[in-house]
């Protein structure tokens, strides 16, 4: 792999926060990934949206680090949407069943209209 280094950027929109990641979400990942959630977060939205789009790997410390991300929703009673997954990721998310707790769209106007 690459060293792409990561970054998160975080918007909101009127119905939702998202969480916009680019590079490898690995270990190295972790503290950012963790402050742009917690900055997500403090608007306490329903939505949350993790854009994969610029994602260009994730190993299992990366998987962990969501897997977390999710638990922190789960816990505030969040709702958590993924969006901009490849197809080998998605397939990922499906085994691990990620899927089965957080929702996964194909864009982010999907994740902004979907019913919860």
């Amino acid at each position: 792999m690459s060293e792409t280094k990561f970054t998160a950027t975080v918007r909101a929109t009127k119905d939702a926060v998202i969480l916009e990641m680019h590079g490898e979400v690995d270990g190295r990942a972790e503290e950012a990934l963790n402050a742009a959630y917690a900055e997500a977060s403090r608007t306490n939205p329903n939505r949350l949206v993790l854009h994969f789009g610029g994602v260009d790997y994730i190993n299992s410390t990366g998987i962990a680090l969501i897997v977390g991300l999710l638990a922190q929703a789960r816990k505030a009673g969040r709702k958590l949407l993924t969006t901009g997954l490849n197809a080998h990721y998605t397939e990922i998310f499906h085994i691990t069943r990620l899927s089965d707790f957080m929702t996964i769209v194909p864009d982010e106007a999907s994740a902004l209209t979907t019913n919860l």
